[in-house]
């Protein structure tokens, strides 16, 4: 039989050699795609061992070796979350095969309960990202790393989560604050700026001990550096088919613009690292969690320079970046739903403004004022900064509710559905969260993650919110510049997000802020261009 096949083939390329060799070129190249398609298939598709076999849930389908990648790609050109809202509708979770990854979409709260929270210690793993968490990150940024290298550094960030920890810091939250609402007085159309520049002045000085005194160029570059790894995340196809950065070298030219862009980050770090370090060694550092933690002999980190320098800064990446959004959402809100912004006013009121006490609120009204609580988490409900969460990958086989998953999956909580899991999801109701957890940042809300991954500074992070919002409230008036969109916030932009007109509300408010501001000695500060 194979010879008269062989025979037959050899006749046919004697009568026409254009076309056997068409067809030899075709097998060929259908022999390479059988071996790359191979090469890239997805966890969960791969053939499972010996008397297993794995059931995921729906999903859509997907193209040969690139799956459902090019359907994703649409997130980041959709900023009314369509995406997100169409992938929920296959049931409480979703299958998503992306390049030689698989994320299963976390639709509901009670999926993301069970899997994110109840069964954390299978899924806190992270998917190789040879770009964004390698090159630009130099295996620095612990949001992207595995358990074997986010686990040290994990534990020396621990202690701020500590009460002691967030009633020391509280002090210095509040003069920030302070300097903020003098920055609104003096420079109301920058109050955007203002924002970040409180965000960043903090968390600068519980991780290096000094108070901000960067110029508006290295706020915005630090900014920037932000951005541009958040935009780089997911961004080249090396970080869904991770196996392509076994290459040699000479075939990844990819590697070159990477490494660019991870140059002028830990640059940037640099700048702000080698001051601070210098300090705490030649005993000149002022109390901070760099000194008294990171680099405290009796921590005994064991990462060298340069992981201690991408530790310090990504809690300064992390915690002024997501503050900086959440006051811009405030500030929307502000605008979309000025009734509920009167009730707000109304309980700062009933503490601060009465006949015997006029003052500034503060860390110690927490738990005094339930509705500008409520409010926090329903702003990061209401405009998720988060639409996505970074994947928790599987670090071993699990079987839940009839599926059966393979280690390597990635849980995604999918934000947008699972924040508009409630009545009437396109109001913002704060008094949905009136529910006795109102001072908890994580019940029920999913926007600081959850389980052994959960954002380490989450309580410091809500604390700061309450003062601001809190003070805000009490001492502005808030009306739009100019048209604006509700659902289109540009947090990326380095310029106004979106047009805002902000008033002090009466004489004697502005007389409470610059009594208060002279008092802390924050006005000439605030007085600076930014």
């Amino acid at each position: 039989m194979g010879a008269s096949i062989h025979a037959h083939l050899s006749a046919a390329a004697t009568a026409n050699p254009i076309a056997a060799a068409f067809v030899i070129i075709a097998a060929c190249l259908g022999l390479i795609f059988l071996i790359i398609q191979e090469i890239f298939k997805p966890v969960g598709k791969r053939r499972p061992p010996r008397g297993k076999k794995w059931k995921l849930p729906p999903g859509p389908r997907g193209v040969p070796i690139f799956g459902n990648l090019l359907y994703l790609r649409k997130v980041r050109e959709d900023g009314g979350h369509r995406v997100h809202n169409d992938l929920a509708k296959y049931g409480e979770m979703t299958t998503l095969h992306l390049g030689s990854k698989t994320w299963i979409l976390l639709n509901s709260k009670r999926v993301v309960s069970e899997i994110i929270a109840k069964r954390g210690s299978l899924t806190n793993g992270r998917s190789p990202m040879p770009i964004a968490s390698g090159i630009v990150s130099r295996n620095g940024r612990s949001l992207l790393l595995p358990p074997s290298q986010w686990m040290e550094k994990r534990r020396v960030m621990h202690s701020l989560l500590s009460g002691t920890a967030m009633k020391h810091y509280g002090s210095w939250q509040e003069l920030e604050s302070t300097q903020m609402l003098a920055e609104y007085l003096f420079q109301p159309e920058r109050w955007y700026r203002h924002h970040y520049r409180y965000a960043n002045s903090v968390v600068h000085r519980i991780a290096l001990g000094e108070r901000l005194v960067k110029s508006g160029k290295e706020l915005a570059e630090l900014q920037d550096v932000v951005t541009q790894f958040v935009d780089s995340i997911g961004a080249s196809l090396v970080d869904w088919f991770p196996e392509l950065d076994k290459l040699p070298r000479m075939l990844q030219p990819w590697r070159k613009h990477w490494k660019r862009l991870g140059d002028w980050n830990e640059e940037v770090y640099r700048s702000w690292w080698i001051p601070a370090r210098e300090k705490v060694e030649n005993g000149t550092a002022p109390p901070s969690w760099v000194r008294d933690v990171l680099l405290h002999p009796d921590t005994k980190f064991t990462g060298n320079d340069q992981e201690a320098m991408y530790v310090a800064l990504q809690l300064l990446e992390a915690g002024s970046d997501t503050t900086r959004e959440a006051l811009n959402i405030f500030a929307m809100a502000a605008l979309s739903c000025p009734d509920k912004f009167q009730k707000a006013r109304e309980e700062v009121d009933s503490q601060c403004s009465t006949t015997e006490n006029f003052r500034l609120p503060g860390i110690d009204d927490l738990k005094k004022m339930p509705y500008i609580c409520a409010m926090i988490k329903e702003l990061l409900r209401w405009r998720p900064i988060f639409p996505f969460t970074p994947d928790h990958v599987l670090t071993s086989d699990m079987e839940f509710e009839g599926y059966s998953f393979p280690a390597g999956v990635g849980f995604v909580i999918n934000g947008i559905p699972v924040c508009n899991e409630c009545e009437d999801p396109e109001d913002f109701k704060p008094e949905r969260w009136l529910d006795g957890y109102e001072t908890d940042a994580a019940h029920g809300l999913w926007q600081f993650g959850g389980g052994r991954r959960i954002c380490v500074g989450y309580r410091l992070a809500f604390q700061g919110l309450f003062i601001n919002v809190a003070r805000l409230v009490f001492c502005y008036n808030y009306e739009a510049a100019g048209p604006y969109d509700p659902k289109r916030l540009n947090h990326h932009k380095t310029d106004e997000p979106f047009p805002v007109k902000a008033t002090s509300r009466s004489e004697r408010h502005i007389g409470l802020i610059l009594e208060e501001g002279a008092r802390l000695g924050v006005l000439e500060d605030a007085k600076r261009l930014i």
